[in-house]
């Protein structure tokens, strides 16, 4: 396994489930620069080796996932060095959101600030009873700098986004939920195992076909691509594969399909 600072990186090689834990526990697993840094290199392995199928990330202990940004790191920098840490860690979470491989946030306390935004560049939200959730960067005298204030009215709308971002509220985990911000609520003791499942049902499925999903929702909000353009790309895409020759096969000979994201 690869060894890092701030991470702690746990393959389970028989399922391919890849568990990315932020292991920053006595600053609330902050999001430091080295800490993006390496979520970007893990993120990276992750993608390129084949045994690695799905990811959930999740944080260290029981009170935060990610509590926010470094403060201290950002009270030092200036105009310029502001901008460079915004698009350093808008790169970052841009990799996750863009992940062929399913990823899976397991929000394990306060998911706050930078915490926030990237569980939101997590295709998926699970959060735990006790989860928090809120960019309350304007407190500072900031705004959001790793998408926050792109995908959190992507995921709730307008409206009631921009109270949150203006107001800086702080919500729980089934205002949340009632949003439209995570997927389900479920308790603490059982947020890995019910991720885990979550994934293993997602990774039942023909690979290149989930890749090629997330690629599609993805391509909706980018105002560089046209959505429906790249629906039917994927779609011819997958005619030429062996996991739709294997779907279809298996479908008609009512078996279950062994997929092989070929």
């Amino acid at each position: 396994m690869p060894a890092f600072t701030n991470l702690l990186y746990d393959l389970d090689a028989a399922s391919g489930i890849l568990t990315l834990t932020i292991n920053r526990p006595t600053k609330l697993n902050a999001l430091s620069h080295d800490t993006i840094r390496e979520l970007r290199e893990a993120l990276q392995l992750a993608l390129d080796d084949a045994q690695v199928r799905g990811i959930i990330l999740t944080g260290s202990g029981e009170k935060a996932f990610v509590a926010g940004a470094d403060i201290a790191e950002l009270t030092a920098l200036d105009e310029i060095e502001g901008r460079r840490a915004a698009e350093f860690g808008q790169e970052a979470f841009c990799l996750f959101e863009e992940s062929s491989k399913p990823v899976i946030a397991a929000v394990n306390g306060f998911a706050l600030g930078g915490g926030c935004e990237l569980a939101m560049a997590c295709h998926l939200r699970i959060a735990s009873e006790n989860a928090r959730f809120g960019q309350p960067e304007v407190n500072l005298g900031l705004v959001p700098g790793y998408g926050g204030t792109q995908r959190l009215p992507q995921l709730i709308g307008k409206g009631k986004a921009l109270e949150l971002l203006l107001t800086a509220d702080i919500i729980k985990a089934d205002e949340a939920l009632r949003l439209g911000l995570v997927n389900h609520v479920v308790p603490l003791p059982e947020l890995l195992e019910f991720s885990r499942q979550l994934l293993g049902r997602i990774l039942s499925k023909a690979p290149l076909a989930v890749g090629l999903v997330i690629d599609c929702v993805n391509a909706a909000y980018d105002k560089e691509r046209h959505g429906y353009q790249a629906e039917a790309n994927a779609f011819s895409r997958c005619f030429e594969s062996e996991d739709f020759r294997e779907g279809t096969s298996a479908f008609l000979e009512k078996r279950p399909a062994a997929f092989t994201g070929k």
